[in-house]
């Protein structure tokens, strides 16, 4: 499997009606870490994974990949990583697989525009939510 967590035990599906919106930057602390396997299935997006492990050696770097219903294309979020993504048509529709279910008391978040991490997001943001927006820097979950 080439590293690669093969479980699978949760599927949710983003809708988005505006282009321009931000959703992330999503993981879970342990002992609820999980993998993600992300595909657009309507519209695009720009989704980005930012590496949080501290013994990695792309440890804060991150990189963003388009992905597209016609191209239908997936990007892999290793377990430790931060997730997150932009919509950059109307009505995009994502859809993910994780490898575990949701757990409130692990869910966690890094500020998208985090200096810590020099994230380019290729069109300005239009919509956040209030939860999005308000995750701390890096620095302040360490």
């Amino acid at each position: 499997m080439h590293g690669l967590n093969p479980r699978l035990v949760q599927c949710n599906i983003s809708f988005n009606t505006k282009r321009g919106t931000l959703r992330g930057m999503h993981y879970q602390r342990a002992p609820y870490r999980e993998a993600k396997l992300v595909r657009c299935t309507r519209g695009s997006i720009y989704d980005v994974v930012v590496d949080l492990r501290p013994s990695s050696p792309n440890f804060k770097e991150w990189i963003g990949v388009t992905l597209t219903a016609d191209e239908r294309n997936m990007l892999y979020v290793p377990e430790g990583c931060g997730h997150g993504f932009l919509t950059l048509q109307d009505e995009s529709e994502v859809f993910y697989q994780m490898s575990e279910f949701y757990d409130q008391a692990s869910a966690a978040g890094v500020r998208w525009n985090d200096d810590a991490f020099g994230i380019r997001w290729p069109e300005q943001i239009r919509v956040i939510s209030e939860r999005d927006r308000s995750y701390p820097n890096f620095e302040q979950t360490q």
